[in-house]
C-alpha cells in the first residue's frame, strides 16, 4: 500500500472539523445516517473450516507485538487458518526487527503478513484497517491491537463461535487485563528482544466486555468487504503527522449499525503499559500524558470492580 491509495491530508482547521462532524453523527447529534451505506441485515453462513485474519498495527510497540506473535507461534491453532497482518513502518527498527524475526517462524496453519506503511499512514490507524477490510479474503477479520495476546485453545475456540454465525460484528464478553506496567517492569523487560517470549498470565485480572471495543472487533469478511473499516468517513482515512486517538472504533461499530454481538471466549490477554509509544513530542508531554492516562485507568478499574 502506498500513499497513492489513501487521502490526501485536508488543512488542518478542515480536518478538524470533519472529525468533529463526525463525531457528532456518531453521537446521535446529527441525523444524517441516510448518508452512509448500510449494512446487511445478516450475512452468508461460513461453515467447516474457516479462514481468519487477525489485523494489527505497531508503533514503537515491538515489545508488546512479541507477545502477540509469540502466542500465535506457541499456540497455533489446530481447527483454524490465520493470516497475522501487522500494519508498521520502518522507521521503527525494532519493530522491522522483530517482524524479521518472525517471518522465519514457520507456524502451522499461520501465514504472517507484513504491511510497511508511512508513519503517516499508520498514526492513522483507520488507514491501514481500512485496507485490510477492503481486500481480505478471510472469512473473518478481527481487528486488534498488538497488546492483545492469545492464549492456548483461544483461537481454536473462537473457530467453534464462528461456525455457521451471519452476525456482523461479534467480540469476547471479557478480557485479563494487566495493571498499568513501568517501562522497567520485568514482563517488559523479557520482551526487549526480538524471541518467542511466553506469557505469564497470572497477575492479570478479568473485565467484563459489553460491547465490541477497539481491539476486540470481530467482523464478518464479508461486511469487511463491503464497508470497509469507516471507508465512508474521509477524516478516518487521511493521513496524520501525529499518532490520532482512535475515535474511528466508534465510527465502525455505527456504521454497522451494532455494538457487537457477545460470544464465550476464553484466553483473550492485554497488556497495558503506563507509556503508549505513540506519545509524540517533548518529555513533559509525553510523561504528562502518560500520567493523564494512569488517572483515566484507574478511574476505569476502579468503576469494574464496583459493578
Amino acid at each position: 500500500m502506498n500513499a497513492s491509495s489513501v487521502r490526501v491530508a485536508p488543512q488542518r482547521w478542515y480536518r478538524g472539523l470533519q472529525g468533529q462532524l463526525a463525531r457528532l453523527a456518531v453521537s446521535g447529534v446529527l441525523p444524517i445516517r441516510w448518508l452512509y451505506p448500510k449494512p446487511k441485515q445478516a450475512y452468508p453462513a461460513k461453515a467447516g473450516r474457516l479462514h481468519l485474519e487477525i489485523v494489527s498495527h505497531c508503533w514503537q510497540y515491538a515489545h508488546l507485538q512479541a507477545y502477540q506473535l509469540s502466542s500465535l507461534v506457541l499456540h497455533p491453532p489446530a481447527d483454524l487458518d490465520v493470516t497475522m497482518t501487522v500494519y508498521y513502518c520502518p522507521e521503527d527498527e525494532k519493530t522491522t526487527a522483530l517482524l524479521a524475526f518472525f517471518a522465519e517462524q514457520k507456524v502451522a496453519n499461520v501465514t504472517w503478513n507484513w504491511r510497511p506503511l508511512p508513519k503517516e499512514q499508520l498514526f492513522r490507524r483507520g488507514i491501514g484497517r481500512n485496507h485490510a477490510a477492503l481486500n481480505t479474503r478471510a472469512d473473518w477479520i478481527w481487528f486488534t491491537d498488538c497488546d492483545v495476546v492469545f492464549a492456548e485453545g483461544t483461537l481454536d475456540a473462537l473457530a467453534q463461535q464462528l461456525d455457521g454465525r451471519t452476525d456482523a460484528l461479534v467480540y469476547p464478553t471479557e478480557e485479563r487485563v494487566t495493571s498499568l506496567l513501568a517501562e522497567d517492569d520485568p514482563l517488559l523487560q523479557k520482551a526487549a528482544a526480538a524471541q518467542v517470549v511466553a506469557l505469564d498470565g497470572t497477575e492479570f485480572i478479568v473485565k467484563k466486555i459489553t460491547k465490541a471495543t477497539g481491539p476486540l472487533q470481530i467482523t464478518h469478511g464479508d461486511a469487511a468487504r463491503e464497508l470497509g473499516y469507516c471507508d465512508a468517513m474521509s477524516v478516518y482515512q487521511t493521513p496524520a503527522d501525529s499518532w490520532q486517538k482512535c475515535y474511528e472504533d466508534r465510527a465502525f461499530r455505527w456504521l454497522l449499525r451494532t455494538l457487537g454481538t457477545p460470544i464465550s471466549l476464553p484466553g483473550v490477554y492485554r497488556i497495558r503499559h503506563i507509556f503508549k509509544g505513540r506519545y509524540t513530542g517533548s518529555e513533559t508531554n509525553t510523561k504528562l500524558r502518560s500520567q493523564i492516562r494512569k488517572l483515566q485507568i484507574g478511574w476505569r478499574d476502579r468503576h469494574d470492580k464496583k459493578a
